[in-house]
């Protein structure tokens, strides 16, 4: 799946968890706030298996988007927010402190490599 994609997936599910975190400001979220989450995600299998879920249901989404069934994105939708509860509030802060960074700036990629390497985690 697409990284990107991945990312605005996540970032939509994770949007009603983070009024329960602490998002740190857009303009202070840095590659080393990624890579805690990667650290955290990664060195539990129970959350490395929920990001894994995720990603599943995001794959799901979108053919139910193209499929114009708005009934199964909200279902869909709403299973993503209960699992991203499960990744924990840094997670859920990072997802919502990505909407305010441009993919394209040189911190929007060291941030997307990063989440990129969650990406790998699934693919076994």
């Amino acid at each position: 799946m697409n990284r990107k994609l991945i990312v605005a997936i996540l970032i939509i599910a994770a949007a009603p968890v983070c009024a329960h975190a602490q998002p740190p400001s857009a303009a202070k979220v840095t590659k080393a706030d990624a890579q805690k989450v990667l650290n955290i995600v990664s060195s539990d299998k129970a959350k490395t298996q929920t990001y894994c879920d995720i990603a599943k249901l995001g794959s799901q989404m979108e053919e139910a988007d193209q499929a114009k069934d708005t009934k199964k994105v909200d279902e869909l939708s709403q299973k993503m927010d209960e699992m991203t509860k499960k990744l924990g509030p840094e997670y859920s802060a990072l997802m919502d402190a990505l909407e305010d960074i441009n993919p394209n700036s040189q911190n929007g990629q060291e941030i997307g490599s990063v989440l990129s390497a969650l990406d790998k985690l699934c693919a076994n």
